[in-house]
């Protein structure tokens, strides 16, 4: 008997960056944003954003106090989801911290789209 592929389901993620990497945030970001694409559009990844320190001032990155980011994606496991999060650019420059990144899965209620 074949067995079935684990089923996907919507995931809440929350990843630390580690600490004093501001500036190596601000070095990768257009690259990050530019490796989300495939994500965003495979429905891998269904929303996210930074998670800041406090409220930002400015629409101006160089001025956000960043604590990291979070995503709410599609995924199988807490294995797959650090899978996908280690070929991001913020972990393999060092500015997230993978390991400890909280996964916890979601069941939304509702969604408002604009």
């Amino acid at each position: 008997m074949a067995t079935e592929a684990p089923k996907k389901m919507e995931w809440l993620v929350v990843i630390p960056d580690f600490p004093g990497v501001h500036e190596k945030r601000l070095a990768v970001r257009p690259q990050h944003f530019a490796n989300l694409g495939p994500a965003k559009e495979s429905g891998l990844f269904q929303m996210g954003g930074a998670v800041l320190n406090d409220v930002p001032t400015s629409d101006d990155p160089s001025t956000f106090s960043f604590a990291g980011s979070t995503i709410v994606m599609q995924a199988a496991s807490r294995d797959e989801i650090k899978e996908v999060l280690r070929k991001d650019v913020y972990a393999s420059t060092g500015v997230w911290d993978v390991e400890n990144a909280q996964m916890w899965p979601l069941l939304c209620a509702f969604r408002n789209h604009k």
